[in-house]
């Protein structure tokens, strides 16, 4: 393994480790020390990765937005010319696996995002890797017919957190929604967008 190979591992490891400790004991349980701790690294070696609290927090959020994008699977996103129930099979898809599979990352980007309410310079950065699915959603929605993609990627992705949320964290946590549940509040999201199909 080359040095750079052994830095990225070693990178990865790190920023693995601070979204679990986020996801289990929050933002305050977020620290060098806890990072080293939990990955069975050395004293200090967190440190030499990410040398501040905000290098620490940059490596968290571009790790998740790698991750969540295996999730998400942008890739197998559905060619919108298969129509709305393409879409909305390959958005139901990507919403349940986050909701079931993928509740730690989820946990972990809800903490990232109240944090960058609170720091200018992360929230820059945490909103620039989100772009990506935001982007791809507004090209998925214009070539659906939409007269107004930046409003509807909105309530799309106002619909899906707010899914999300009460899911994974709120009043609803004890039993997520089923596949065809997402499926059938998705499809009733969009006809009101672009009328009944």
């Amino acid at each position: 393994m080359s040095v750079r190979t052994a830095r990225a591992a070693r990178a990865d490891l790190v920023a693995d480790t601070a979204l679990t400790l986020l996801a289990e004991r929050g933002m305050r349980g977020l620290t060098h020390r806890a990072v080293d701790e939990a990955a069975a690294l050395p004293q200090g070696s967190t440190s030499n990765v990410a040398r501040t609290r905000q290098a620490l927090l940059e490596l968290a959020v571009r790790r998740l937005a790698e991750r969540e994008a295996r999730v998400l699977a942008l890739e197998e996103m559905p060619d919108p010319r298969g129509g709305r129930d393409s879409l909305v099979d390959g958005l139901a898809l990507a919403t349940h696996r986050s909701l079931t599979r993928n509740r730690e990352l989820t946990l972990a980007r809800y903490e990232l995002a109240l944090e960058a309410t609170r720091r200018p310079e992360l929230r820059a950065y945490f909103d620039a890797t989100g772009a990506r699915f935001r982007d791809q959603l507004g090209e998925l929605v214009t070539a659906m017919g939409s007269t107004a993609p930046e409003r509807h990627v909105l309530s799309l992705v106002a619909w899906a957190d707010g899914l999300m949320f009460s899911c994974v964290a709120g009043s609803f946590n004890a039993e997520p929604p089923s596949l065809e549940e997402v499926r059938a509040g998705l499809r009733e999201l969009l006809d009101g967008m672009f009328g009944s199909a």
